[in-house]
């Protein structure tokens, strides 16, 4: 029988109704009200917080982690309940804190409530349920059915059940009344497990807009360590008219990271292919490849919190880490 924990932090998942809306209030315990006994597992529950995951915030990632570090040995897979918002930041951010997983991993949610009558909190909690005994390692999201590598999930649905989809990566597996059938399964893990918290959470993203004003490069220097640019297309950043490029190499040079990505989802940038990306190429800027943003700004707090040397982010940032990078990048 595998020993499971369950770790709640509240989200819509746990939510009921308050007078000003839905809010973050069932326990644990009470979420597993909802199933029946298993003879396959024996489930452990702990509630961290409860949580609306908008207001989760990078500290959280790192209660998170280290409550994982703790039960380690005890279990032989953990359950994250968590609102459905800001999971994919806090799945990525897992991914990097907690390096050389054996064990499952697994963040799940709900669009509706698990105290609604139609609801699909009690499928995404069954199937989560049944991945955290499996015997792989690693950060994944369960959801709608679908496994997803933790550096991979963005929502991209605010009201649907199938809510998240892997971007630039196929699905792990797929989970059809209690089996799981892989895709194909990430190797298994030959560092040691190491826990590693140092996160700053100094970070901000600039989506680009025509207009998008160079001094905005000014107030952004001001409180934070490292900037993204989500960029267009492959990468591309305006150097007419309200031309950016002397404001990035400005912060750059005042020890400031820069990273450059795209506000497009699929296949990454590529700056190098014109000459609008070739001009911040030249600059010592981190290229995204085909991250995602979610797990970009995970990934860039998780390299600012062990370094505030450029061509050390620049390093760590680059580096595929849990296959949030692809070949042609890593």
């Amino acid at each position: 029988m595998k020993k499971i924990l369950l770790l709640a932090t509240g989200g819509t998942i746990a939510a009921i109704k308050g007078e000003q809306g839905l809010v973050p209030s069932l326990s644990a315990s009470e979420l597993l009200q909802f199933f029946e006994n298993s003879s396959t597992m024996d489930v452990t529950y702990k509630i961290l917080m409860n949580k609306d995951s908008t207001n989760m915030q990078p500290e959280h990632w790192v209660q998170i982690a280290e409550a994982i570090k703790e039960h380690y040995e005890e279990f032989e897979g953990f359950v994250i309940t968590h609102g459905t918002d800001t999971l994919s930041f806090t799945s990525a951010a897992l991914s990097y804190m907690l390096q050389g997983l054996r064990k499952p991993v697994v963040l799940t949610g709900s669009q509706v409530p698990i105290s609604f009558k139609k609801t699909d909190a009690i499928k995404n909690l069954s199937e989560s349920l049944v991945f955290a005994c499996e015997d792989i390692g690693g950060v994944f999201v369960v959801f709608d059915g679908r496994v997803i590598m933790g550096t991979r999930a963005v929502k991209m649905r605010t009201k649907s059940y199938d809510a998240f989809e892997s971007i630039n990566l196929p699905y792990v597996a797929a989970i059809k009344e209690s089996k799981v059938s892989y895709h194909w399964k990430p190797g298994v893990n030959k560092q040691d497990f190491t826990v590693d918290t140092r996160l700053c959470p100094d970070v901000f993203v600039l989506k680009l807009h025509p207009g998008t004003k160079p001094e905005i490069f000014d107030a952004l220097k001001k409180v934070y360590r490292g900037i993204v640019i989500e960029s267009y297309g492959n990468g591309g950043i305006p150097f007419e008219e309200r031309n950016l490029l002397p404001k990035i190499k400005e912060v750059l040079d005042e020890g400031i990271a820069v990273l450059v990505s795209t506000q497009c989802l699929e296949e990454g940038e590529d700056l190098y292919l014109y000459e609008v990306g070739r001009k911040v190429a030249q600059y010592d800027v981190i290229l995204s490849g085909d991250m995602n943003k979610d797990a970009i700004v995970a990934k860039f707090m998780w390299a600012l919190g062990k370094t505030s040397n450029l061509k050390e982010v620049k390093e760590i940032v680059e580096t595929p880490v849990a296959r949030d990078l692809s070949a042609r990048w890593g």
